[in-house]
Formats: structure tokens, C-alpha cells, sequence
């Protein structure tokens, strides 16, 4: 018999967590106490916020069902595993839709996580090769955690880093923002040494450390670490606008475009056979546009800019030499 309810009470709510009704005969027997027991621990889980509801008969059930909020969650081993292992995954190659709060959630799991399963974590992550559709460089999921750590506790963080240039230096920062663009991660910064805020590529930081010295946070200029990051990553180079038309529908395509590059629309009035059109604006060079584009394998035409139009055209007619065409 458990005699010590918090205890009886986590076992309870793991067993309610699996997809199931539990009759109270069955968890009292689980649990090792009356079902009148049972019927008190209920309540006291209902009392904390777990929707746990009832069903009438011979034996009586219940089941865990959603509620308004998300309580928390009680895993076990093979779960937090299995749940630490698909995070870092995502997290480690700027997966689209993998954003800052998927990195907070891998950051708060692992600091929790018990040693022998944090081993068991890295061995499988170390022992298998994911295949993403990201394209940027992978980077460690512990860069990305001890950042997110520092983020949300407001604390200073020091690193190195080293500049598109091939330069390295040191720097302590009190970070603001983790973005995600899709392609790539950077953190959003105020750099204490150059007394100015920063971005920084996370795929060229490394030895993060958190230095437990906590800091009151500054006033961002533009008010979102996205267009602070947009201005400050665009703003040094060239940019251009791009329509692109294919003749697929929107949702197809829209299935194959990576987010950051645009949202396709659908054409009015029948307009290219019930195709779409992408618009955006990047910063990459045409070329590299170019074979982006043509990774979707689908039709499409170019209609602007110009030099995108002969950035096509040229790798088309190289493609074609070297097929021997």
C-alpha cells in the first residue's frame, strides 16, 4: 500500500495520462488503497487543475480529458527520451516551425532530465542521422538550450564566436531573443563589450556559458527581435523583391515552399490555369535563389527581377551541358 500521497498521487496521474478509462477498482488495486481512496485523490487532482472526468456503472471509470489549460505532464523514461530526442532534432537544424518555444520546452526537459537519461539521449542522437529539410548548418541542441536557459532567465551569457571574416573573439551579452528563420538560428543580443545590441549566427557560436549574473532587460530599438534581426542581417546588403508564377495550386505549392521564403497566392479569374503566384524579398544572392527554386520540382516561370530571369536561364543551360544536352 502507498502510504505517501504525493507519491500515490504522481502514480495516479501517470496512469490517468495514458489514453484509456481506468476503472476504480483497477487503480485501486494498482495503487494499492480503497476505492474510497481513489475517489479522494481524484479530487485532489481536480482540485489542481487535472480534468478528470467520471463515468457512471457497476465499477465506475475515469479518464484524463482536455481541459482549459495544459496541466503539467508526467513522463516516464522511454517518453522523456523519446521527447528529448525529436526536440533536438528539430531544434538542431532550424526545422521550420521549430521556434523559440520549442527550445525553451527542450531546455526546461533537460534540466529536469535524470543523468542516466540525458546519456541515453545523446547516445541515440549520436547514433542516428536525421534527414531535414532545413538548410542551414546543424548546430549542438546544448548551444541551443543554455541560450534559451539564459533568455528566459534573464541571464548573462558569454561565448565564442567567430565572424563571417574567420575573426574570433569572446563575448558577454545579456541575450533578448533566440529567431529562427527557417534556414538558420541567431540570437538576438545586447553585447556588453560594444555597448550596442547584436546578432549572431548560432551555427558560428560555441562554448556558451551561463554566467549567473542575472540583468534587468534593455529596450529593444524596433520592438521585435524579428525585425531587429531583418534590419540588422538585411539591412548591410542587398535585398531584392522576386514574383515567381507556377501553375499548380497554392496549397500544393505552399507545401513544397520553405515559410521564409514567401506564401503563395492564388491566382484570380483562372490567371495561369488556377496556378499561383510566390512574391518576396531576400537577401541571397540569384543564383542561389535560382536553385531553390527549382528544388520545389514543379513548373514555374519567373517574373521578376531581371536578373533572377537570367540567373534561371543560365543555370538551366548549365544543368543541360551537363546532361549532354
Amino acid at each position: 500500500m502507498t502510504t505517501d500521497t504525493p507519491a500515490r498521487l504522481l502514480t495516479l496521474l501517470s496512469l490517468l495520462q495514458t489514453p484509456r478509462e481506468w476503472p476504480g477498482g483497477e487503480l485501486a488495486d494498482r495503487l494499492g488503497v480503497s476505492r474510497r481512496t481513489v475517489r479522494r485523490d481524484i479530487d485532489r487532482l481536480r482540485e489542481l487543475g487535472y480534468p478528470v472526468q467520471a463515468t457512471m456503472g457497476a465499477d465506475g471509470g475515469y479518464r484524463l480529458v482536455a481541459g482549459k489549460a495544459m496541466p503539467p505532464l508526467v513522463l516516464d523514461d522511454e517518453e522523456a527520451v523519446a521527447i528529448a530526442v525529436g526536440l533536438r532534432a528539430g531544434a538542431g537544424h532550424a526545422v521550420e516551425g521549430v521556434e523559440e518555444a520549442s527550445v525553451r520546452a527542450l531546455a526546461k526537459l533537460e534540466q529536469v532530465l535524470p543523468a542516466r537519461l540525458r546519456h541515453r539521449v545523446s547516445t541515440l542522437q549520436a547514433a542516428t542521422t536525421p534527414l531535414t529539410s532545413g538548410d542551414g548548418a546543424s548546430i549542438a541542441p546544448e548551444t541551443l538550450t543554455v541560450m534559451a536557459s539564459c533568455v528566459a532567465g534573464r541571464e548573462r551569457l558569454r561565448f565564442a564566436y567567430r565572424a563571417k571574416d574567420g575573426t574570433d573573439s569572446r563575448r558577454l551579452t545579456e541575450p533578448y531573443r533566440l529567431v529562427s528563420t527557417g534556414r538558420r538560428w541567431y540570437l538576438v543580443a545586447y553585447d556588453l563589450d560594444r555597448g550596442d545590441w547584436r546578432t549572431f549566427r548560432v551555427d558560428r557560436v560555441s562554448e556558451p556559458v551561463a554566467t549567473g549574473a542575472r540583468f534587468a532587460p534593455r529596450e529593444l530599438p524596433t520592438g521585435s527581435a524579428a525585425e531587429y534581426l531583418r534590419q540588422s542581417v538585411w539591412g548591410r546588403g542587398r535585398t531584392y523583391a522576386f514574383s515567381v508564377r507556377f501553375a499548380l495550386p497554392a496549397e500544393v505549392v505552399g507545401a513544397r515552399v520553405p515559410g521564409w521564403l514567401g506564401v503563395p497566392e492564388p491566382l484570380e479569374g483562372g490567371e495561369g490555369g488556377g496556378g499561383c503566384r510566390l512574391r518576396g524579398t531576400v537577401g541571397d544572392p540569384v543564383e542561389w535563389l535560382a536553385v531553390r527554386l527549382a528544388m520545389l520540382g514543379c513548373e514555374f516561370v519567373v517574373e521578376s527581377p531581371e536578373e533572377l530571369v537570367r540567373g534561371v536561364r543560365e543555370l538551366g543551360g548549365r544543368l543541360n551541358r551537363a546532361g549532354g544536352g
